[in-house]
């Protein structure tokens, strides 16, 4: 197994870490990371683009005027389409974009975007991320220790304190194992783990 150092809040080195290379040595084929990502963005999308046809768009029951004799155009309706304030031909109605890919596949998307990180260098292990309070200047402060100006940070469990630190810090991402996915991933170019995250990867990624 690859060994990997553990650094505390102001990037020192405390420990190491043998990295299961099942999950953090995979071999990268950027044609499946492209397949989920593009899954992912998919589902992400409202779908709620709507206009109106003619036959929806409200009026247009009278003819605006007599069929001859004007030397204009025939016309039969106000809601025509080629009318200003008329129907939209063949414009969007709300849809559902989303789809889903085999469980295997976007577990396996998900291995090689953290072995992506791992074998660039851009990965680290911390060994704890605790914050007395919730306040963005005392993380940014960390993020600074490490150089770190673009960077999701994934943690054990739910760290509301964290979370809301980062919140209002741009570049920065705080999810959770069980939120952990391929395009957030590769969104940022450092990738920070907390040392116990590491075990629930294992849980959720090998089974």
């Amino acid at each position: 197994m690859a060994v990997c150092d553990i650094v505390n809040s102001s990037a020192e080195k405390v420990g190491e870490v043998e990295l299961n290379e099942a999950l953090f040595n995979v071999e990268v084929k950027t044609s499946v990371l492209h397949e989920v990502v593009c899954m992912q963005r998919a589902n992400r999308r409202a779908g709620t683009a709507s206009t109106k046809t003619r036959g929806e768009v409200r009026g247009g029951g009278a003819k605006p005027w007599r069929q001859k004799g004007t030397g204009r155009a025939r016309a039969g309706s106000r809601n025509s389409p080629i009318w200003r304030g008329g129907g939209v031909t063949f414009g969007p109605k709300p849809k559902d974009y989303s789809y889903q890919l085999p469980k295997k596949v976007r577990r396996l998307a998900l291995r090689m975007a953290l072995s992506a990180r791992n074998a660039e260098g851009n990965m680290i292990v911390v060994d704890s991320l605790a914050m007395p309070e919730i306040k963005t200047k005392n993380f940014v402060q960390i993020m600074q220790n490490f150089q770190f100006d673009d960077c999701l940070i994934v943690t054990a469990g739910e760290n509301p304190v964290v979370a809301k630190s980062a919140k209002n810090a741009v570049g920065y991402k705080v999810l959770p194992v069980a939120g952990l996915n391929v395009y957030d991933i590769l969104k940022h170019s450092k990738l920070m783990l907390v040392q116990e995250s590491i075990a629930q990867l294992e849980e959720r990624l090998m089974v």
